[in-house]
């Protein structure tokens, strides 16, 4: 049996997914979550051999829940499965550590055929995400754009910016005058929803 965890925070989703695995004879969910941060604590306890994540979650998200479960139960291996069909998600799932990334459409036979195959130890991503993802390529940001980016979309002022991240006005000004050239976007807004509608910035 290939024992698998379910953490999603929509219940009802959870459910229906829980219900169609179990029809699977080599299928068995062993337990399930509705926050990230409990998800390295259920591997722990139940041991699947995968857990399947979603990308939006309370506490944590799946991306950073992905890259807690390798460091803390390395033996589980993880699939996203999300509604965000995004380029950028799908660099970041597997940078994390993912072996698989699902579409949420996906029919209820392909989900089991792809824990089939990640549970042997191989690699699954929605055909149609990863052309995508090959022919865009990933962030032209460094982390650092990054990091300012993601600061800037909380609203502050450049000061505020600067006094969080421990830089100098300046240097903020810079990287982000850098993230909306490289973006191709007129305004630090712009930028910033670019960068999000792109799975950049989570």
């Amino acid at each position: 049996m290939i024992r698998v965890l379910l953490a999603e925070d929509q219940t009802m989703f959870r459910g229906a997914l829980a219900a169609l695995l179990s029809l699977e004879p080599d299928i068995e969910v062993v337990g399930d979550v509705g926050r990230g941060d409990e998800v390295v604590g259920a591997c722990q306890a139940f041991r699947p051999d995968v857990a399947l994540l979603d990308i939006e979650m309370p506490g944590i998200d799946g991306l950073e829940a992905a890259r807690r479960l390798a460091a803390a139960a390395p033996a589980t291996r993880v699939m996203i499965v999300t509604t965000f069909g995004r380029t950028g998600y799908l660099h970041a799932a597997l940078a994390a550590g993912a072996a698989g990334f699902l579409l949420k459409d996906a029919p209820a036979p392909e989900l089991a055929a792809a824990i089939r195959k990640v549970a042997a130890g191989q690699r699954v991503v929605d055909p149609a995400l990863a052309i995508a993802a090959l022919s865009e390529g990933s962030s032209p940001l460094t982390p650092r754009e990054t990091e300012v980016l993601a600061a800037a979309a909380g609203h502050g002022t450049i000061a505020e910016i600067a006094k969080g991240l421990h830089l100098s006005a300046g240097t903020v000004r810079n990287h982000l005058s850098a993230a909306i050239q490289k973006l191709g976007a007129r305004t630090r807004a712009e930028a910033i929803d670019l960068a999000r509608a792109k799975g950049w910035l989570v």
